[in-house]
């Protein structure tokens, strides 16, 4: 009898695409990571959540994310940029409420009139859109650019409150977006498929009535591969109140992020990515 439940747990996930917050990316949606392999342990915060971006039955990215100070850790993603409108309509993640909510990303509006959810369910788990409301000197800062994705429903799945942080809005509108429009283009030149890896570092201030924390830093990895004999990788750095991007090696914003967290050595990609 137990045997033939699970059978049929495991037909409806692999009918449905099985929950959106999931126990582990290795197993779940392994694809966003070059070798199928996640960073390591010394990133997870204390209470993580790892959210396979699910938008129209379809996984478009990967999401650690911290519940308790209700950003994401990183997000992780194939660089498949592309012409398109810039989305307009932001998502939250019902699951982040428990399983038994939807397991696609969904609007707020949607959530409290069509799902019985109030508010207040939702804001515990998450950061909602008051949160993001009136900031002064900071706006909504995506980890994973929906520039980077080359149809209307990948670049509308980037704009969920579960990818974005409070970020500098001139970093983000000035010396980051050129890494992320102008850099990139002239880094992957050559490349056949750029795995990407962007994260916050978390700071010691916080946003909306101390609801949600605004990072120290926010960083960008990446690691390419040419062809099956050869791959190339890149990094960059830049402190959440300054205009300026510092260009590094994998490796030394491994280290980097190694002395920030104060943790275990921080590996974000498999070693087979070039890490100098």
């Amino acid at each position: 009898m137990l045997l033939l439940l699970l059978l049929q747990v495991l037909a409806s996930c692999l009918w449905l695409g099985c929950s959106e917050v999931v126990t582990s990316f290795e197993s779940s949606c392994p694809q966003f990571f070059f070798r199928a392999t996640p960073p390591n342990e010394a990133l997870e915060p204390e209470s993580p959540a790892w959210i396979c971006q699910l938008y129209k039955n379809q996984y478009y990215y990967a999401t650690l994310y911290d519940r308790n100070r209700r950003i994401p850790v990183y997000s992780a993603y194939l660089y498949q940029p592309g012409p398109g409108k810039r989305p307009k309509t932001w998502l939250v993640e019902p699951q982040l409420m428990g399983p038994t909510h939807p397991k696609t990303m969904e609007r707020e509006w949607t959530l409290l009139n069509y799902f019985s959810v109030t508010l207040e369910q939702l804001s515990k788990s998450q950061a909602i859109l008051q949160d993001y409301k009136n900031l002064t000197g900071l706006n909504r800062g995506h980890l994973n650019p929906s520039g980077h994705h080359s149809d209307s429903s990948s670049r509308t799945a980037t704009f969920t409150l579960t990818n974005i942080v409070p970020q500098n809005e001139k970093l983000n509108g000035g010396a980051w977006k050129n890494y992320e429009q102008q850099m990139m283009i002239r880094r992957t030149q050559g490349c056949n498929t750029t795995y990407v890896i962007v994260g916050a570092v978390p700071g010691n201030n916080y946003i909306a009535k101390g609801r949600v924390n605004k990072p120290s830093h926010i960083w960008s990895s990446a690691c390419c591969e040419v062809d099956t004999n050869h791959r190339k990788a890149w990094a960059v750095i830049a402190e959440n109140d300054k205009n300026e991007v510092q260009l590094l090696t994998l490796g030394e914003l491994e280290d980097r992020l190694t002395q920030l967290y104060g943790r275990d050595q921080v590996s974000l990609f498999d070693s087979d990515c070039p890490r100098e």
